[in-house]
């Protein structure tokens, strides 16, 4: 039976380290604040936007839900999100997806100023993670590394393979797991022998959106197995892997829920607070 890495434990063991830079911060007489863009009437982005600023308020992160109507216009939101870029009050911003329709979202993501952008959305932020740079990054890839570090995994001279291409998840892991040195594959919808290449992986990553496609068939014994899919069916929060059959083979594992999603706010805040790092630094120097 594998090893269940555990994301809650993830996130406590993380929140001791950040409340820790926190007071770093505020002696240094930087307050960092959060601003959540929350356009249209999507229930569970509201939701989300709820949930983040109780985590926010937790640790003790001011926050603020600028909520506009399903018709606000491209202009009327580009005009929102460009005040907040230049709010020198505003330490982070997290825009919610989707946005109502007719809003051209790739329009919006670029006018967040990319030392805001909360949620690693940006193309600065996309090209820093490419360039092995300093930015603040995707929340959910970062998770992924997270649990990997807390649990003492060490992706150097690994093989690891990630299903799944999006520039959200399966893209920036890669890199991330490439930056640590393992030697990367990304498999897809239009990969050729998907189950070999699949089993023959040390890390395998699964990020393809679609419950229990990765199979027992598809692990190789004693390989570390992340589950970044969350799924509805029938009522019941499930993975893109089979749990039960799959646990049998792999060494190491994550629940879901309970796995990857549990560390993923843990990184929202982590990122509000680098952002006031860099912030609370430039203000020093001028």
């Amino acid at each position: 039976m594998a090893d269940i890495l555990d994301g809650k434990e993830t996130a406590a063991s993380l929140e001791k380290v950040l409340r820790g830079r926190l007071e770093a911060l505020r002696a240094k007489h930087y307050e960092p604040k959060l601003a959540i863009i929350l356009a249209g009437s999507s229930k569970p982005s509201a939701m989300y936007a709820s949930f983040m600023q109780k985590v926010a308020k937790g640790y003790g992160i001011e926050s603020e839900i600028f909520r506009e109507s399903e018709d606000i216009t491209e202009e009327e939101l580009g005009s929102l999100i460009t005040d907040l870029s230049h709010d020198r009050e505003i330490t982070g911003i997290l825009m919610m997806m989707p946005l109502p329709d007719g809003i051209d979202a790739e329009k919006m993501i670029a006018l967040i100023d990319p030392d805001k952008d909360v949620d690693g959305l940006t193309d600065t932020n996309a090209g820093r993670l490419s360039a092995g740079k300093a930015g603040l990054f995707g929340c959910t890839p970062r998770a992924v590394m997270a649990i990997l570090d807390h649990y003492g995994i060490n992706p150097d001279g690994k093989k690891a393979v990630v299903i799944g291409r999006s520039n959200v998840i399966g893209k920036p892991v890669s890199l991330m797991l490439l930056k640590k040195n393992a030697t990367v594959t990304i498999c897809h919808s239009h990969t050729k022998d998907l189950k070999k290449i699949a089993s023959d992986a040390d890390i395998l990553v699964a990020a393809l959106g679609h419950a229990g496609a990765v199979t027992a068939d598809m692990v190789k014994p004693g390989a570390v197995v992340i589950d970044v899919g969350i799924n509805r069916v029938n009522g019941k929060t499930m993975g893109d892997v089979d749990f039960e059959a799959v646990s049998e083979i792999a060494g190491a594992i994550t629940p879901v829920p309970g796995g990857v999603g549990s560390v993923t706010t843990t990184m929202v805040i982590e990122n509000i607070i680098t952002a006031g790092e860099k912030q609370a630094a430039k203000e020093m120097k001028d």
